[in-house]
């Protein structure tokens, strides 16, 4: 069972801090933010961890290594520059992940979402009847009209009641199966495609969760840690 941080966006909001140091590198608290998904995940049970990255990348190499002061083992998955977005990094970076589902996490937010309760999902994801598991958060300030809906297990595009989607999700490769490698893919058109069919099932979860998009974000998670243990 592996598990992926998306760690290839550019961080424009919260320039000029990302002008100089990749976002997921940024300190909030004992960790950059990054290392805290990467302690959950060693807690979790899981050792094999890939990452891919793009702007300022190669820091991300440098500070993380292979992964073994966290007690794991990484993988980088290098997009260049540009980043190729959420489904074409994770197309690019299959070959990494292998042919079982696996977790994929972005690397700008915190929250403690159990990744335990993860490993136990992804027996469900099987690649055909269900492709994805997602996790949805009662909709913060910068996202009021959220993204998905929930009826029933199932996510779907639309519903009475909205949520946002986290950004930490159980993945099949069988979803990425016509999304070229190397090439620019948002995730969202995949997802709301394989919803249509109910092969999309998902939770909200009540607990912490920030996008850490902004400065004013970054030193509220600061504020956060300070006081809390993840």
């Amino acid at each position: 069972m592996k598990a992926m941080i998306l760690a290839a966006g550019r961080g424009e909001r919260m320039r000029p801090l990302t002008d100089s140091t990749p976002k997921p590198l940024l300190q909030v608290g004992a960790e950059p933010l990054i290392g805290w998904h990467l302690r959950r995940l060693k807690q979790a049970g899981f050792s094999d961890i890939v990452i891919n990255h793009a702007w300022l990348g190669q820091q991300i190499e440098d500070v993380l290594q292979d992964g073994s002061q966290y007690g794991l083992n990484i993988q980088y998955s290098a997009e260049g520059t540009q980043g190729l977005e959420t489904a074409g990094g994770i197309a690019t970076a299959l070959p990494l992940l292998g042919d079982e589902p696996f977790l994929v996490i972005n690397g700008d937010v915190l929250t403690d979402i159990d990744f335990a309760i993860a490993k136990n999902k992804m027996a469900q994801i099987d690649g055909k009847q269900t492709l994805a598991h997602l996790w949805l958060v009662h909709n913060p300030d910068h996202n009021p009209n959220g993204d998905f809906g929930l009826q029933d297990a199932y996510v779907v595009s639309q519903a009475t009641k909205q949520y946002t989607f986290s950004g930490c999700g159980i993945y099949h490769p069988a979803l990425f199966a016509h999304t070229p490698m190397q090439q620019a893919a948002k995730l969202a058109p995949l997802l709301r495609a394989a919803m249509n069919e109910q092969h999309i099932t998902g939770n909200v979860h009540q607990g912490l969760w920030l996008d850490v998009g902004t400065i004013e974000r970054l030193e509220q998670a600061r504020q956060i840690m300070a006081t809390t243990s993840i």
